[in-house]
């Protein structure tokens, strides 16, 4: 839920992200699709339209470019496609930090 307030939407996800790092660290395939979910929130919520093409060539490239290629990843996880190994699912939980 976004408060349309930066400081306590910012405090309400690094909450959010604490909860996550344990899990991240004792099983991250099983945590990421949870962490790209919590990044997709905080993207909507600051107004990036993930699905326009505009804004993947926009001023903001880098960070839709990161989460999209992160998503992808956390994608073929939760898919049980096995092509996305241990190095992938890190990268990816790299690429949503």
């Amino acid at each position: 839920m976004s408060t349309n307030e930066p400081g306590l939407d910012r405090h309400e996800w690094e909450g959010e992200m604490q909860a996550l790092e344990d899990e991240l660290a004792d099983a991250p395939a099983e945590a990421l699709s949870e962490l790209g979910d919590l990044i997709e929130r905080m993207l909507l919520e600051r107004g990036y339209d993930l699905a326009d093409p505009v804004v993947r060539e926009g001023e903001e490239r880098e960070v839709v470019a990161e989460y999209t290629a992160a998503r992808e990843i956390s994608d073929m996880v939760e898919r049980g496609d096995e092509a996305a190994g241990p190095g992938d699912v890190a990268a990816a939980i790299n690429g949503f930090r």
